[in-house]
């Protein structure tokens, strides 16, 4: 029998990005921003808890990344869309670093990871804000 975890945020990127990209889509120089934005809304999906952050995402949404609030050292955020989005990249203690691409609430999303990060680790992880 698993441990119960509490889902804090299930779903994929804002509606925002996606419309604010096929607009510029419009534009023969933008194309390639408006593909991504298609991939996204069809395949990347987020799972935030109070145990981990889950990102599915790739081909069709094959891929599947986990990280644990004891392994994020630093977390930075960027303000997207006039502040209706944002971009949240995680990093780790090894290094590595995982993206959250145009998620919805994205400052309270951002508190929230701290929080856990912080409860999890007993040190306050890094907090940058653009």
């Amino acid at each position: 029998m698993g441990i119960k975890e509490t889902a804090f945020y299930e779903g994929g990127p804002h509606i925002g990005d996606l419309i604010f990209n096929i607009l510029l889509g419009f534009t023969v120089i933008c194309l390639p921003l408006t593909v991504g934005a298609i991939v996204r809304a069809l395949w990347l999906r987020y799972r935030i808890t109070d145990r981990r952050v889950s990102v599915t995402g790739g081909w069709q949404g094959r891929d599947r990344t986990d990280v644990i609030y004891a392994e994020v050292s630093k977390i930075a955020s960027v303000s997207r869309g006039v502040g209706l989005w944002g971009d949240i990249v995680l990093t780790l203690r090894d290094g590595n670093r995982l993206e959250l691409r145009a998620i919805p609430r994205y400052r309270e999303i951002c508190d929230y990871i701290a929080e856990r990060t912080a409860e999890k680790t007993g040190v306050a992880a890094t907090l940058i804000r653009v």
